[in-house]
């Protein structure tokens, strides 16, 4: 077998493959940013729902999510190995999605504020259910498309990218959309949750096309599924017996939940410490927009240096950025564009990296006599690690909203001025919070020990469970 460094013919991605694979972070990237942009934000401002039971609301349907991705991790491993491709559940979710999302976002006015919230929690859990049946076997993907370490990375460089600009697309242009209907902010959501479902529907279906039809042989000395009787006995099996899926797991939701946070917490910066609304759409262009070209320059360092090395980088970026943002407390003001510019760099890097890593892990699994099969079952125990990170951003920004404060307000009313300790909450959601985060983050990933010459197979075991 080739080495990981050398990729064979056979083993390197064609660009379509390239093309059509990243296209999916379309849907992805939008849904993960848009509610997460401005979800508590329409509950709170727009339908009048309280910050609290708005963050309870985010976070009951993140908990559903977490509960059904690794049953959805096995149904795709089992598809996988009857049909030979993974390709039915994700055009299911990338049917479903869009219909579900719209939903959300189309709750009649008038309702009155409990009914509302009803309804936006069974719309969203619907999406969040549909999600999972596109980006779970999604996710598995890298690990089946090519054998070799560094293609890997050059296929999830390449959807980040992709990630970034739908990140940019969906965080800048829905409030946008939302914003030409200023005198009927409902009918803004709406017309702007239409026109995302129309792109989250084509990037999830061309991706779909790019899962591959025939199942991988399996390697020596690996078995078939064992039959646990649980998705989630085999969920923690997966947990149990890999000591470096354990440890980039951690350090992905704890990363995720300092972003998610950041992300929540957007739309309150705006507002409140920059007293424009609309100030949004520059504060996420900031973020975004130096990942586009980071991305690749990450992928060069992570040739040079090791993907992990390069992710610690990348992390310890992050934080440096988001220490920065701790003066907002004492001085809001447009200064803090550069701070989250650089902190939109680092974060290409917390990005590409350890999802360029993941699919290592599955390889690396496999060559160690795993289970044939279970990367649905790896992408499930991923995503829904992710999903718990991104979720309890919102939910702790409920968390310091409610004790600092803030007054909520209805569509169409006049917004209440905010206390002082509301503004201050805003601004340490922001920076602090976050960096706290990042510190775990950094120390959990010092405990992840693979390297590319153990995917290579030229070393011991060091991902033994441990």
């Amino acid at each position: 077998m080739a080495s990981a460094s050398n990729p064979t013919t056979a083993d390197r991605l064609s660009r379509g493959q390239v093309t059509r694979y990243a296209i999916g972070s379309l849907g992805t990237g939008g849904f993960a940013t848009l509610p997460g942009l401005v979800l508590v934000y329409y509950l709170t401002d727009s339908l009048g729902v309280a910050a609290l039971a708005a963050g309870v609301i985010v976070t009951a349907a993140k908990v559903w999510d977490v509960l059904i991705d690794p049953v959805i991790g096995e149904l795709s491993d089992r598809a996988h190995l009857r049909h030979g491709t993974r390709r039915g559940l994700m055009v299911i979710g990338g049917i479903g999605l869009p219909i579900a999302f719209v939903l959300t976002f189309a709750v009649p006015g008038g309702l009155g504020a409990m009914p509302s919230a009803v309804w936006v929690l069974v719309a969203f859990i619907l999406a969040a259910t549909c999600f999972s049946l596109f980006q779970v076997p999604y996710i598995a993907l890298p690990a089946e498309l090519t054998d070799s370490y560094r293609e890997r990375t050059r296929l999830l460089s390449w959807r980040v990218v992709v990630l970034t600009f739908a990140i940019l697309l969906f965080g800048a242009g829905g409030p946008e959309l939302r914003g030409l209907f200023p005198d009927a902010p409902l009918t803004g959501y709406l017309v702007m949750a239409i026109v995302a479902a129309v792109v989250l529907a084509v990037g999830m279906l061309i991706a779909a096309t790019v899962a591959p039809r025939t199942a991988l042989a399996p390697p020596a000395g690996s078995t078939a599924p064992a039959a646990s009787g649980s998705p989630y006995r085999a969920a923690l099996r997966v947990l149990r017996e890999s000591q470096p899926f354990r440890a980039l797991l951690l350090t992905y939701m704890l990363q995720g939940l300092a972003t998610g946070l950041m992300l929540a917490a957007a739309q309150f910066v705006a507002r409140w410490l920059l007293d424009d609304e609309g100030a949004v759409t520059p504060l996420f262009l900031a973020l975004i927009a130096p990942a586009l070209f980071a991305a690749p320059l990450w992928k060069l360092v992570a040739d040079r240096v090791g993907k992990e090395r390069a992710f610690r980088l990348s992390s310890l970026l992050f934080l440096l950025a988001v220490l920065v943002l701790v003066g907002m407390v004492w001085a809001p003001g447009w200064w803090i564009l550069a701070p989250v510019a650089l902190a939109g760099a680092a974060y290409a890097g917390m990005q590409t990296l350890p999802m360029a890593m993941l699919p290592d892990i599955i390889a690396h699994d496999r060559r160690r006599g795993g289970d044939r099969g279970r990367a649905g079952m790896f992408s499930g125990v991923w995503t829904a690690g992710e999903t718990t990170g991104m979720a309890l951003g919102a939910t702790v920004l409920s968390i310091v909203l409610a004790v600092t404060g803030y007054i909520e307000s209805t569509a169409g009313a006049q917004a209440a001025a905010q206390p002082d300790a509301a503004r201050v909450g805003i601004a340490l959601a922001f920076s602090a919070l976050p960096a706290a985060l990042m510190v775990l983050s950094l120390v959990s990933l010092a405990r992840y020990r693979l390297r590319e010459s153990d995917i290579a197979g030229t070393a011991p075991t060091a991902g033994d469970a441990a």
